[in-house]
C-alpha cells in the first residue's frame, strides 16, 4: 500500500531512546483512509526531491479541528549522513510519500540480533545449546597455544 500527501514537515527530534519525525497534514489529504490503515505499521518515507528514504514505524495519527498530525519513529540504524538531506526539509511544506514496508514491527525493533552461540534459558535457569552448533572444541587453536603432544617410543 502507498499514499502520497501534501504535508508540513513540522519537526524532527532525537533523544537517547528514539528519533521521531512529525508531519502536519491539512485539507483533503487528511481524509485519506490509507493513513489510518497504515498506522502502527513499518513504512518507508520519501520526500519528493530527496533521494534518501527513511524506514520508520508509523507511530500514530492524531486529529484536531485544524490538522492531522502524523508521527513516525525512525529506525535506529539510520545514519546521520544518510538522512541529512531528508532533515534539511524540516520546517517546510513537502510532498510526502508513505510506502508500506515488507518489514514487520518485530523485525523493526529486533536490535539484539548478533552473531554468537544461540541458546535458550529454561525456567530453572539452566541453559540449553543446540548440539549442531560449532563448539570451542571444533575451533583449531593457534600453534603456540597447543599443548605439546607426548611422544611414544
Amino acid at each position: 500500500m502507498q499514499v502520497t500527501v501534501k504535508a508540513h514537515f513540522n519537526k524532527q527530534t532525537k533523544d537517547s531512546k528514539k528519533e521521531l519525525v512529525q508531519f502536519y497534514v491539512k485539507g483533503e489529504d487528511e481524509k485519506k483512509q490509507e493513513l489510518n490503515q497504515m498506522t502502527r505499521e513499518v513504512v518507508e518515507l520519501e520526500i519528493e526531491g530527496v533521494d534518501q528514504k527513511l524506514t520508520c514505524e508509523f507511530s500514530k495519527t492524531t486529529k484536531d479541528s485544524k490538522k492531522t498530525t502524523l508521527e513516525f519513529i525512525v529506525k535506529g540504524d539510520t545514519s546521520a549522513e544518510q538522512s541529512f538531506n531528508f532533515y534539511k526539509k524540516a520546517g517546510s511544506d513537502v510532498t510526502l510519500n508513505i510506502v508500506e514496508s515488507q518489514m514487520s514491527i518485530e523485525e523493526f525493533y529486533d536490535e539484539d540480533e548478533h552473531e554468537g552461540i544461540e541458546y535458550k534459558v529454561g525456567k530453572d535457569g539452566t541453559v540449553s545449546v543446540d548440539p549442531n552448533q560449532l563448539s570451542m572444541d571444533d575451533v583449531e587453536q593457534p600453534e603456540e597455544e597447543k599443548e605439546p603432544e607426548e611422544s611414544v617410543q
